[in-house]
């Protein structure tokens, strides 16, 4: 059997099955998705095993990985839940889907895990929120699930009530930063800077104030103190941030992305 199934093979699915192949052997995958040219491409790409169906692919893995929209996940559920026991452990990634709606669902007392990772697992470099029940797993279990989501970026255990908020925090939120980027790199091109490097100017800025803030461990507000000097360039962008809403605009982000997260449809 199989140790890890995904369910579904789209960008998330994908960016977690290349972090898993960095620390579980290509014979412990399986995976199942809607259309024979992504198994055929994917098989092509990594070499990893597929099957014809949600409910084979249920049925070869312990850990499996319900990689799908949450718009499908009633299709899904019903391809798998007579096959689901309690031996299975669930890895689900949809936003506004509990752990209690999923087991009765399934219509057995099934293991699950919420997660919530976001795109830049692509590279290795993802945030995911994790939520899940540590006394019902073994510690031998837990030790496979914090090596599955350690290859593929960082994980942070919350519990199930926060992770809208962790939806808002790190799932959705790579969409702001790219705005930012693109909004940054139109200002310099207006002034001058070719577009290609503006995008390379301001994204190394990006990931360099990121680094700062994670290793420094230093607050944001005394690492953006020390950039603005008394008098200087910097303190009069951040006047013009404030006046025209920027931290207001980003809690509006947050705001409407939870409310979505916690009325998914």
């Amino acid at each position: 059997m199989a140790s890890i199934g995904f369910i579904g093979m789209g960008n998330m699915g994908y960016a977690m099955l290349l972090g898993a192949l960095k620390v579980f052997d290509r014979a412990e995958i399986v995976f199942s998705c809607a259309t024979p040219e992504k198994k055929a491409a994917v098989y092509e790409k990594t070499g990893v095993r597929f099957v014809d169906s949600n409910a084979e692919c249920a049925n070869s893995a312990k850990y499996i990985v319900l990689a799908v929209k949450p718009q499908v996940y009633d299709t899904v559920i019903k391809n798998i839940r007579n096959i689901i026991t309690p031996d299975n452990i669930i890895i689900s990634l949809a936003p506004g889907v509990s752990i209690e709606h999923l087991r009765d669902a399934l219509g057995v007392p099934a293991r699950i895990v919420r997660a919530m990772p976001n795109t830049p697992a692509m590279l290795g470099a993802g945030m995911t929120g994790i939520s899940y029940n540590r006394a019902e797993f073994s510690r031998e279990e837990i030790e496979v699930l914090n090596k599955f989501f350690n290859s593929f970026g960082m994980v942070a255990e919350v519990p199930e009530k926060l992770m809208g908020a962790v939806t808002c925090a790190s799932g959705s939120s790579p969409a702001y930063v790219y705005m930012f980027i693109e909004a940054l790199a139109d200002s310099v091109v207006k002034l001058g800077i070719p577009r290609d490097k503006a995008y390379v100017m301001v994204a190394k800025t990006v990931e360099g104030a990121a680094k700062m803030v994670l290793e420094t461990r230093e607050h944001p507000a005394v690492l953006k103190d020390k950039v603005c000097s008394p008098g200087g360039t910097t303190i009069c962008g951040v006047e013009a941030l404030e006046e025209y809403g920027f931290r207001n605009a980003i809690m509006k982000a947050t705001e409407a992305c939870n409310n979505k997260s916690e009325n998914m449809k």
